[in-house]
């Protein structure tokens, strides 16, 4: 669709020109005088106002004879990642012991440099780290199943127990014979419509689904992995990809009501607010007075707006639903935009 109201054009233009991270995937910008059309942190040099048209997909513009832009690349920083990184994902998912050097990747026509850059700007580690979690991820749950420590390490890869024992620790926490308490926290990172996301997960359920750019991202790591006595690692299970899953069907709009398994750590009070949550339901919306009411404290509204920011799992625990007393759209950490989108495309379905 193509946008025509003013002041959203103003506000879009300007996010823009800031490269605003917020905005990826809200709208799409086509430029007349290049006829293509980029995301909001393109590093392009900027048009003229005159010379642009704001649409809400990607779709929208091809349509009308816009081509995606090669440098901010709008149809795959939106969707998935680039061909040569999946290729590169998925050779270490069909073999977790697999050591996947620069070489190897070279012979599958792979760009290291690609690959490399890729995963250090989505994942915030190198891509020879993210090996090393994927084989410790799975010398962890053998351990936890019963297998000798050694035997965990040859079957990892490792040529020797010291080394994997020091690995282990680095990246765990805690030597092999001692993190059998220490709970595993999976990462992962999938796109949306509204820009990436991550996903983490221990044995009992999803405990964190954020936007990749939300700001208190990594105080929200740091607070899991204390709450849980555990440790953060690159990896998938059951329930990181059972919530991509429904979080697709969700942006289709085939999904209203979500099935995966939660485990979220916070006060009683918290989980008695995020409990709430679930109860206003798709396509409407709640103040916060009302969920004050539900937990049986009126005077309790700005206890339950800082639980309901305190909130880790975005759009399936949905505190993008709960709006100020005026109805206007308040307090999200995604974004307003992303609130705003969230809300239109409910009542859309």
């Amino acid at each position: 669709m193509l946008i025509t109201e003013p002041q959203t054009i103003e506000t879009y233009y300007k996010a823009l020109l800031d490269r605003e991270s917020n905005y990826v995937g809200i709208f799409f910008v086509a430029v007349k005088t290049t006829s293509v059309f980029c995301i909001a942190t393109c590093r392009a040099r900027k048009p003229k106002r005159e010379n642009v048209l704001f649409y809400t997909s990607a779709n929208d513009a091809l349509e009308n004879g816009y081509r995606p832009c090669k440098i901010c690349k709008p149809t795959e920083n939106t969707t998935q990642p680039p061909e040569q990184v999946e290729r590169a994902i998925e050779m270490i998912s069909s073999n977790p012991n697999l050591k996947v050097s620069d070489a190897l990747l070279k012979e599958h026509q792979i760009s290291p440099t690609l690959v490399r850059r890729w995963f250090k700007s989505h994942y915030g580690v190198t891509f020879h780290k993210y090996q090393r979690m994927q084989r410790i991820q799975h010398a962890k749950r053998a351990i936890q199943s019963g297998q000798k420590t050694i035997d965990s390490a040859f079957d990892s890869g490792y040529e020797s127990l010291s080394g994997f024992g020091y690995t282990f620790k680095k990246l765990v926490g805690k030597s092999p014979q001692d993190s059998e308490e220490n709970t595993l926290i999976l990462l992962n990172r999938f796109t949306t419509p509204l820009g990436p996301m991550f996903v983490c997960a221990t044995e009992q359920g999803v405990c964190l689904l954020e936007f990749s750019d939300r700001a208190i991202l990594e105080k929200e790591f740091s607070d899991l992995q204390r709450l849980l006595n555990g440790h953060i690692m690159v990896g998938e299970n059951e329930h990181t990809q059972q919530a991509q899953s429904e979080i697709t069907e969700y942006f289709i709009g085939k999904r209203h009501h979500f099935d995966v398994s939660l485990h979220t750590p916070g006060t009683p009070f918290q989980q008695s607010v995020w409990h709430k949550l679930h109860t206003v339901n798709y396509g409407e919306t709640a103040t916060y007075m009302e969920q004050a009411e539900k937990i049986g404290n009126k005077k309790a509204v700005r206890a339950v707006a800082a639980a309901n920011g305190a909130n880790r799992i975005a759009i399936i625990v949905p505190c993008h639903r709960i709006v100020a007393s005026n109805g206007k759209l308040t307090g999200y950490g995604g974004g307003l935009e992303r609130k705003r989108w969230l809300l239109t495309h409910e009542r859309k379905k």
